[in-house]
């Protein structure tokens, strides 16, 4: 297995950050060709991952949803942080701090809109923490 950890600047602002690229690159070098799979784990209470169509609006569109959801607001026994901040911790019922994608010829089998992103809806955190992973299969 080959292994790789990533810093990703998500900034003050909440929403989705676009691992695609750096997903393919690692996905290439790491496999050398070869098939395999691509494991991609934010090791965060308060990120998780998605394979989600980017800036089309859907990305909005989830933030919305995620927010009906999980209200920002002070309902949760979590408390500390923000206000919201509760939601945040329970975001991983909905996103996955894990995601695996199958890598063919030593590219990402993801559909024609697809694409990785984390999902960070904590704006007090700037930069997180990616572990890319590939098993050769």
């Amino acid at each position: 297995m080959r292994s790789l950890e990533i810093e990703v600047r998500t900034g003050s602002a909440r929403g989705f950050t676009d691992l695609t690229p750096a997903c393919a690159r690692f996905a290439s070098d790491a496999s050398q060709g070869a098939d395999g799979l691509l494991s991609v784990f934010a090791p965060h209470a308060t990120a998780g991952l998605v394979i989600l169509e980017l800036g089309s609006g859907s990305d909005e569109d989830a933030l919305a949803a995620l927010d009906r959801l999980l209200p920002r607001d002070d309902r949760y026994v979590h408390r500390h942080g923000g206000r919201g901040h509760g939601a945040d911790h329970v975001l991983p019922l909905f996103a996955s701090p894990s995601i695996t994608v199958p890598v063919l010829g030593g590219r990402l089998e993801l559909g024609t809109w697809q694409s990785i992103a984390l999902l960070d809806p904590n704006a007090d955190n700037e930069t997180r923490r990616v572990r890319l992973s590939f098993l050769a299969g």
